[in-house]
């Protein structure tokens, strides 16, 4: 895909503590309507939406919440409705986007102009090179957090994956906050994405006694 076949105009979801990266694939489940009726106009469509974090944890429950600026442009690759009329979709990631505006709409979600100049690498096919030594001290670190806050995470079948990808799909399911999850999503590419991580590491001091984490 070519950075001249993506729209210009999408709709958002808008999603807190919840990121996702190009190349990488998530399950997600629907069932507000009004994001019923968007994936309904996604399937009729070119299958695209843009996910994205509020700005603000507080506002999730808002109808129309300040969004951050940068998110990602997913494809639906599957997509089944329930009994009950919810949607199950898996959504892989391709490119990350920054918001432009928003385009007055009648529709009950939101749809931004975006452009997508800043990210063009992520369409690059040419996997990015990690060492599995450069990781080896941030794997043991996210093992550790994710036991800690009682996140169970399947390590035999992520360690299947190529480095990129397991390195992804940690910060994807991580236990870090909306910010922290955010500034993951922004950095510039795998290599800065691993030292954001060992950074953000770094500030967490793990309470052995309460099973929470400290800053």
């Amino acid at each position: 895909m070519q950075i001249n076949d993506l729209p210009k105009k999408i709709p958002v979801f808008p999603l807190s503590n919840f990121i996702i990266f190009p190349k990488t694939t998530v399950p997600l489940n629907i069932f507000e309507p009004r994001y019923v009726d968007m994936i309904n106009d996604c399937m009729k469509s070119n299958k695209l939406v843009g996910m994205i974090q509020p700005m603000n944890l507080n506002d999730v429950d808002k109808i129309e919440p300040d969004l951050h600026q940068i998110g990602c442009l997913g494809k639906i690759t599957s997509f089944k409705e329930t009994e009950d009329r919810r949607y199950l979709i898996e959504l892989k990631g391709l490119i990350r986007f920054e918001i432009v505006r928003e385009i007055a709409s009648n529709k009950k979600y939101r749809e931004f102009e975006i452009n997508y100049e800043k990210f063009i690498n992520d369409l690059n096919k040419k996997k990015e090179e990690l060492k599995y030594t450069d990781l080896e001290l941030i794997f043991k670190d996210l093992k550790s957090l994710f036991e800690k806050r009682g996140f169970i995470i399947n390590w035999k079948e992520l360690e299947k994956q190529s480095l990129d990808e397991i390195i992804n799909a940690l910060a994807m399911a991580s236990p870090f906050s909306l910010e922290e999850k955010q500034v993951l999503l922004e950095a510039k590419n795998l290599d800065s994405r691993k030292t954001k991580i060992a950074e953000i590491l770094n500030t967490y001091t793990h309470d052995i006694f309460n099973n929470t984490t400290l800053q």
